[in-house]
């Protein structure tokens, strides 16, 4: 079938299906110890899609004593490499084969488009998992150059439990970019989804079983941060808290590090990333189509998301005008099970209110609303914002140095390299930063200047997967993606021998 056709299959099968909220401990689906539940809204319309397990600590203890149970028994992690590459191979190939309901899961749970998770979130999650397979057999330790009556090597060892904790953007996407290379490593697994999203990650529990991973290796507690995920990250018995969200919990994951076993914590905590357009871009219609999709896309619910927008004033006018172009036709709010629909919407009601809140503020302080800035009409059932532009704005403007994560775009007017490279680094973020120049020199002297982890010379948001993901300052310290980000859930053993 064609994406349209796969889309409005599951689009008509949506309102029929039932969805599993169940926690997944120990290779099989429980309830919360507690039996409490909470229900799973469809944002664009404020449905009730499923009820939902809520763990607490109790059940985190369950799921590591679980996870703990099966790394000590060896049967993951250490299964031969290439054994475990198969499995996850294996598992690669059902995620392939059940896209068309982890996008229907995805789209009605947290609002992105039907067409989008099927061409952009399932696809790339499949490619995760075979990366990272693939790079199994390819971890080595090393031999040290020492005297002849001596051996000297260094092992490179799993963790033991990891904790994954993941945001509701891209519930199926990040979930792949932890979870995988943790499993790769040997580690076994507990994942704390987002709340607002938590139900392909019980999809994900599920198939990874059926591609013949051990139980134990992977369990899944649904919850609320406060509750389940705190107890992840204090737990004595989990060796790495692995995270994504805001700066905030981020802060918090070392504090419950220091609280308790002095766990590793990776961190990936957001941004307000510059996107500069220089007067001598060679394209302005081209730079102007890769800034929208920079801000717009996925709703603006992008950690890496251009939301500023730099702007030199030759050529201002112009870029804003193809800009506010490029934003009417291409993202259009709409039902996000639609196939021909380009922007859903918020994950829920909070984080409209949110933006709208944040949209306001910078009305008030003497921004420029030209698009946008409201919930759009005839969608009100849902938790909708339309895509806003504003300028006019100065780099001290709230809208300009807090992440709002959603369609909002603040330009900003620069005169030369030198004072955009200065708005750029004036901020607490260093997630990702790109530039639109037909001038070499000014484009690597960009990415040396630029305090971000990320550089996109003429595209954003662009990469595969050796593409280390991952920021500087309060963006977080952790990398994803990349073989980098499989070694990051392992540790190395020095050993000495004297050989007599």
């Amino acid at each position: 079938m064609t994406i349209a056709q796969t889309a409005e299959y599951w689009r008509n099968q949506a309102e029929a299906l039932k969805f599993e909220g169940r926690l997944f401990i120990d290779g099989d689906f429980a309830p919360a110890k507690s039996g409490a539940v909470f229900e799973s809204i469809n944002p664009a319309n404020g449905g009730v899609i499923a009820e939902v397990s809520r763990g607490d600590a109790d059940d985190i203890d369950r799921a590591v004593a679980s996870g703990q149970k099966a790394y000590k028994s060896g049967i993951w992690a250490r299964m031969p490499p290439r054994q475990r590459m198969a499995v996850l191979l294996r598992f690669a190939d059902l995620i392939e084969a059940h896209a068309g309901e982890f996008a229907m899961i995805d789209t009605i749970d947290m609002g992105k488009p039907i067409s989008e998770m099927l061409t952009v979130d399932v696809p790339l999650a499949v490619l995760c998992f075979r990366f990272t397979g693939e790079c199994i057999d390819k971890v080595q330790g090393s031999v040290g150059a020492t005297s002849p009556d001596v051996l000297s090597y260094v092992l490179r060892q799993p963790l033991g439990v990891v904790g994954c904790i993941v945001p509701w953007n891209y519930p199926l996407l990040m979930t792949a970019w932890k979870i995988a290379p943790a499993l790769a490593a040997g580690n076994s697994v507990v994942l704390k989804p987002a709340e607002q999203s938590p139900l392909s990650a019980v999809l994900l529990a599920r198939l990874f079983i059926e591609a013949g991973g051990p139980a134990g290796v992977l369990n899944v507690v649904n919850g609320f941060g406060p509750e389940a995920g705190k107890a992840l990250a204090l737990h004595p018995d989990v060796e790495k808290i692995a995270f994504t969200g805001s700066v905030e919990i981020g802060k918090l994951m070392m504090v419950y590090s220091g609280q308790s076993n002095l766990k590793k914590v990776s961190t990936e905590c957001g941004g307000k990333s510059p996107h500069v357009i220089m007067a001598d871009a060679a394209n302005l219609e081209t730079a102007a189509t890769w800034a929208a999709m920079g801000i717009f896309g996925n709703q603006g619910e992008v950690c890496c998301a251009g939301s500023r927008i730099l702007v030199q004033k030759k050529i201002l006018d112009e870029f804003v005008d193809i800009f506010r172009t490029k934003a009417t036709t291409g993202y259009v709010p709409g039902d996000p099970l639609d196939p021909s629909t380009s922007m859903g919407p918020m994950v829920d009601v909070s984080q409209q209110k949110r933006v709208l809140n944040y949209i306001d503020i910078g009305k008030q302080a003497g921004a420029r609303c030209i698009l946008g800035g409201d919930a759009p009409s005839g969608l009100e059932r849902g938790a909708f914002v339309a895509p806003t532009i504003f300028t006019g704005v100065d780099n001290t403007m709230t809208i300009a140095r807090e992440e709002i994560f959603g369609p909002v775009a603040s330009i900003i007017a620069f005169d030369d390299y030198g004072e955009a490279v200065r708005i750029a680094n004036d901020t607490s973020f260093g997630l990702a930063a790109g530039i639109w120049t037909s001038d070499l020199g000014t484009a690597h002297r960009f990415a040396r200047d630029v305090e971000a982890g990320m550089v996109y010379i003429n595209s954003y948001m662009n990469g595969d997967m050796q593409f280390p993901f991952g920021g500087w300052k309060q963006s977080g310290n952790g990398r994803d993606k990349c073989m980098d980000a499989l070694l990051s859930y392992t540790q190395t053993k020095s050993v000495w021998a004297t050989i007599e």
